[in-house]
């Protein structure tokens, strides 16, 4: 049974159990829509820059914003196309290294205090304890 919420739990001709560390690369006719794409629109980036540039030096001021903002666009959708044909991987990016909660030089200072809090504990709770059984009595002796 599927079932369908906030994300797709499975996925038709897919394998669970396959490690989700190897990078797929697009291939074959999904490379190919993908590098058009990457064509056409960085071919309508490049007219509507030039297209922009002319009117810019023609006077128009406003222009000017967006002759920078064509280029921008092509290199978001160079960016885009990497990532889409790489699968999204970044290689660049290094394993996180996971930082000890404590500074190493203060280990002994952080089990001192864990044994103190332990022993506090101990004794508070012995002498609530304690201190049930004798108000308890108190209690009795009070009453009578």
């Amino acid at each position: 049974m599927r079932k369908y919420g906030y994300r797709v739990d499975e996925v038709e001709g897919s394998n669970p159990d396959a490690p989700h560390d190897s990078p797929r690369r697009l291939t074959g006719l999904d490379a190919f829509k993908l590098h058009l794409t990457l064509l056409i629109g960085l071919s309508l980036c490049a007219a509507a820059f030039f297209f922009e540039l002319g009117r810019a030096e023609g006077g128009n001021s406003l222009s000017w914003a967006y002759v920078f903002e064509w280029p921008l666009l092509g290199i978001f959708g160079i960016y885009m196309w990497w990532n889409f044909l790489h699968g999204g991987t970044n290689r660049l990016r290094k394993k996180r290294v996971v930082k000890p909660a404590v500074a190493p030089e203060y280990t002994g200072m952080l089990a001192a205090w864990q044994e103190y809090q332990q022993d506090l504990a101990a004794s508070q709770s012995a002498t609530s304890t304690d201190g049930d059984a004798s108000g308890a009595s108190e209690d009795r002796e009070q009453n009578d």
